[in-house]
């Protein structure tokens, strides 16, 4: 049996310099609808390299009917926390922060292999299948409603899978939408299965996600852990319902 999980512990050097760094340029990305910037974070001590991280703040971001206002952020945040406490560690360090333009999230960047995302990924599914699988299983858990292609990509630097963009999760309301279809019907590993039940029955871990989430959402969240491991298997996706919007 594996050690309880823990969420993740905040005092992590890169998550402080995220927090703390001064932020010395901002430039918009111009892709996305959502303002979305490009920073440069500077030690004000001078003793490290300057860092470069992905802002999005609350006031750029877009109004959904079927997300609360001003909430993306938060998911954006959830979702990382998320991510640590399984032990999954795919999602980029990131932060709540005020910054030039309000408060929002900022995430470390790092920097992908050129033209290699999803699609490209899928076709050296022997090599990254671990990996793909828990970014799938995820998604599953925090009901995501936007895992495109770009979403999932292999770092540059470190080889890495890594997921980005996960504003739009943790719905009450069915609204998975993913291009990752590959491990339909498959079983799920008893490791993974065991770390997803941790989400239902670890205090902990709805501790963390409580000042970002609401109540209904927790609890959402928690039923979806349990018919997860109820079901032991990948669940067939609708293609009708199912393909995220500009994939």
């Amino acid at each position: 049996m594996n050690e309880p999980i823990s969420p993740f512990d905040t005092t992590d050097d890169s998550v402080a310099a995220l927090r703390s760094w001064t932020i010395e340029e901002c430039q918009l990305v111009p892709w996305g609808s959502n303002y979305t910037f490009a920073v440069v974070l500077r030690d004000p001590a001078g003793g490290r390299d300057d860092q470069i991280g992905i802002y999005k703040p609350r006031a750029g971001e877009a109004p959904l009917w079927d997300f609360p206002p001003g909430s993306l952020y938060q998911r954006e945040h959830a979702a990382f926390l998320l991510s640590e406490a399984l032990g999954w560690r795919f999602i980029p360090e990131t932060v709540i922060r005020d910054g030039p333009h309000g408060i929002g999230t900022v995430q470390r960047y790092i920097e992908p292999e050129p033209d290699v995302h999803y699609f490209n990924l899928r076709e050296q599914l022997r090599e990254h299948r671990a990996e793909l699988q828990r970014v799938a299983l995820f998604d599953l858990l925090v009901n995501n409603a936007d895992r495109k292609a770009g979403h999932c990509f292999r770092g540059k630097v470190d080889g890495r899978i890594w997921g980005i963009d996960h504003g739009l999760t943790f719905n009450v309301q069915p609204k998975l939408r993913t291009v990752i279809w590959e491990f339909c019907g498959e079983p799920i590993a008893d490791e993974l299965l065991e770390q997803v039940l941790a989400v239902a029955t670890d205090e902990r871990i709805g501790a963390s996600l409580r000042p970002h989430l609401d109540r209904l959402e927790i609890q959402a969240l928690r039923g979806r852990a349990e018919r997860i491991v109820d079901a032991g298997i990948f669940p067939e996706l609708n293609p009708r319902r199912n393909i995220p919007y500009g994939w």
